[in-house]
């Protein structure tokens, strides 16, 4: 069994800062892709940023020049340092992982229970 543990969302001003963590942890035998994805209220769950295994990242427009991912292979974690944060960045920041649980597994997609963000004007 595999579990993603989110942490560090909360309250802000716009134009400050927030970084968060999430941690997998459980039956891993490799992990491929780490991400984060985003879900404001009434909207779609989108794509906020991805990070391969090999280091190469992608970023939604509206927070390239921003936020920052990156993961620590070791630790089997993966962060979002957010910078310049706006009003409209406020949502469920999801964590997911694609990962194979054992050797002979197919790889798949876990996600995280999500950790708030709220960015105030």
């Amino acid at each position: 069994q595999v579990q993603l543990v989110e942490s560090g969302g909360g309250l802000v001003q716009a134009g400050g800062s927030l970084r968060l963590s999430c941690v997998a942890s459980g039956s891993i035998f490799s992990i491929n892709a780490m991400g984060w994805y985003r879900q404001a209220p009434g909207k779609q769950r989108e794509l906020v940023a991805t990070i391969t295994n090999g280091g190469n990242t992608n970023y939604a427009d509206s927070v390239k020049g921003r936020f920052t991912i990156s993961r620590d292979n070791a630790k089997n974690a993966v962060y979002l340092q957010m910078n310049s944060l706006k009003p409209e960045d406020t949502a469920v920041y999801y964590c997911n992982t694609n990962l194979k649980a054992s050797r002979w597994a197919y790889s798949d997609d876990y996600w995280g229970q999500g950790t708030q963000v709220t960015v105030s004007s």
